[in-house]
């Protein structure tokens, strides 16, 4: 696996990137910086999320695990830029449990790139499994202006 660090607004994170696609995003630095053109697309359209220029990420992107966390992050990958949408939500359009979505969500290995942070709960703000927590979520949202409704 080739891996790139890169540091945002929203900490230092570590891009995975496996046969010419991103498979995972992680909080924290690994002290590599592996060349690759996944991950320096990658590397540059990060880097614009965060300043602000870039909406949407159009990457190669393959999330391992079952074909329900596969399923939820192709859901939460169509959500736009701003905008958020429930557990349930997701739910109803998979035909499956709030509950199942949950997990997929703080499962996802691609955060960020495949937004787990615009999934909220029935009753609004929730957890978020990226470092910092919802405080992270919090600054996610605002950054997108989609925080309206923490105010």
């Amino acid at each position: 696996m080739r891996m790139r660090d890169i540091k945002t607004q929203f900490g230092a994170m570590t891009l995975g990137e496996e046969d010419g696609a991103i498979v995972h995003l992680t909080w924290g630095s690994s002290g590599r910086s592996d060349a690759s053109e996944v991950l320096d697309a990658a590397a540059t359209q990060l880097a614009e999320y965060d300043a602000g220029t870039r909406e949407a990420f159009e990457l190669p992107l393959q999330v391992n695990g079952s074909q329900v966390q596969r399923d939820v992050c192709t859901a939460m990958s169509a959500i736009p830029f701003g905008e958020t949408c429930t557990y349930g939500d997701i739910a109803k359009q998979l035909g499956i449990p709030a509950q199942v979505v949950g997990q997929a969500c703080g499962g996802n290995p691609i955060p960020i790139i495949i937004p787990c942070h615009r999934v909220m709960g029935a009753k609004g703000l929730t957890g978020f499994s990226g470092a910092g927590g919802v405080e992270t979520k919090v600054a996610l949202l605002r950054h997108e202006k989609a925080g309206g409704f923490l105010i």
